[in-house]
């Protein structure tokens, strides 16, 4: 008796949150409200995300356990040579590849440890490195599916491949970036907020097991090619890659094997989002969307649906949100939905719930004992949403 009661007494608020969301998923399709027949249509489609997601942070975390991070993040701060420009540029470019290529959650939760840990060692401010991290999470999260669910969710629906979403989508994702940059820079990176002239850049980063570090290198760059070529579905990429690094830590560090390792926050929370969503949608929310974004597949119905997906997202989430938003948006008009999309991932930068990224981000700012200010997170994400969100829009107009 007491196991149980000690296990709950552990739970994270937002474990609460995930059980509770998808309790409430499953008492609304126990009591009708939700259809059978909606409900069993929607666990089809997130089945193979749920795969893909559970897999693709196994691989994620286990690839920070080999110290793969340490080592980049280490690179780029002696690439820098204590210039805080250059470090600038390169922290963008590490968050941005990291968020492209093994998600946004990722970024948040695995790759804002590292950076704050770098900064405290090398004596670099530590809020312009988390504020990197977590406004390019969101913003950097538009050219592979692999980026974000939401992603995935659109290219299924518009047919697009790995390759032909990031053709249609490297315009928004270059114009969000450059935006995200200049509003850094402004408010977080300058000379006059960031309260030091130059740094002392860190010794070489050696991983302590350089098998586990290879392999997991190796592992991550083998997942990269396969999403890019488009060889296989991703959650089988992601899975034989997963597998590679469990099998080198099987062997070498079996100890760091353990269920905690499996994101079970999320793969309770993802069905859960959409059994509550699919319920409110049948129940009129469909109705109420489908006049917010309107029919208009022309550049005003794009600025519009990306406006209300970044506006709901802010006051809601953005993956309930975008599946919310997807059904109201008329079937043959591609542009206006990936127009909602750049809305839900670039837009929800202003609130802490408005994705699950920034919650978990904040969550590890918490734990390193890194403050910030929640007005000043709010105020100077206001102006990036304000900005990034027509600008990256605007560009997918631009290359339709």
């Amino acid at each position: 008796m007491l196991l149980p009661v000690h296990a709950l007494r552990r739970l994270h608020v937002l474990d609460w949150l995930a059980g509770g969301v998808l309790a409430c998923g499953l008492l609304c399709l126990a009591t009708g409200l939700l259809p059978a027949r909606s409900a069993g249509d929607a666990m089809t489609r997130i089945a193979p995300l749920l795969a893909f997601l559970g897999t693709v942070i196994v691989l994620a975390e286990l690839t920070s356990r080999a110290e793969v991070f340490d080592v980049v993040a280490s690179w780029v701060a002696r690439a820098g040579r204590g210039s805080y420009a250059m470090l600038f540029v390169l922290c963008v470019a590490f968050a941005s590849l990291t968020t492209v290529t093994l998600n946004l959650d990722t970024t948040a939760v695995l790759l804002t440890p590292v950076m704050l840990a770098l900064a405290s060692r090398v004596g670099i401010a530590a809020v312009p490195l988390a504020m990197t991290t977590v406004w390019l999470a969101n913003t950097a999260s538009l050219l592979l599916p692999v980026s974000n669910l939401t992603n995935l969710l659109a290219a299924d629906r518009v047919a697009l491949s790995p390759a032909g979403l990031a053709a249609r989508m490297w315009a928004p994702q270059l114009a969000s970036v450059a935006v995200t940059m200049v509003c850094l820079w402004v408010f977080y990176w300058r000379r006059g907020v960031r309260g030091a002239e130059v740094y002392v850049p860190p010794a070489p980063h050696r991983p302590a097991d350089r098998v586990l570090f290879r392999v997991c290198a190796l592992a991550c760059a083998g997942f990269l090619l396969a999403i890019l070529i488009d060889a296989v579905p991703l959650w089988t990429a992601s899975a034989a890659a997963a597998a590679l690094a469990v099998g080198a830590f099987a062997l070498r560090a079996r100890s760091v094997l353990r269920p905690s390792l499996v994101p079970w926050r999320l793969l309770v929370l993802v069905p859960g989002l959409f059994l509550v969503v699919q319920t409110v949608d049948v129940n009129g929310l469909h109705r109420l969307l489908a006049t917010a974004v309107g029919t208009d597949g022309g550049l005003p119905g794009m600025l519009r649906a990306g406006a209300v997906g970044g506006g709901l997202s802010n006051l809601l989430n953005n993956l309930p949100v975008y599946l919310a938003g997807e059904s109201a948006v008329p079937v043959d008009n591609h542009d206006q939905l990936l127009a909602l999309l750049v809305g839900t991932n670039v837009g929800p930068v202003v609130t802490p719930w408005a994705s699950l990224a920034t919650l978990l981000w904040f969550e590890r700012c918490h734990a390193q004992g890194v403050r910030v200010s929640p007005g000043r997170f709010m105020a100077t994400g206001a102006v990036l949403a304000a900005t990034a969100l027509p600008a990256a829009v605007a560009a997918l107009a631009l290359t339709r």
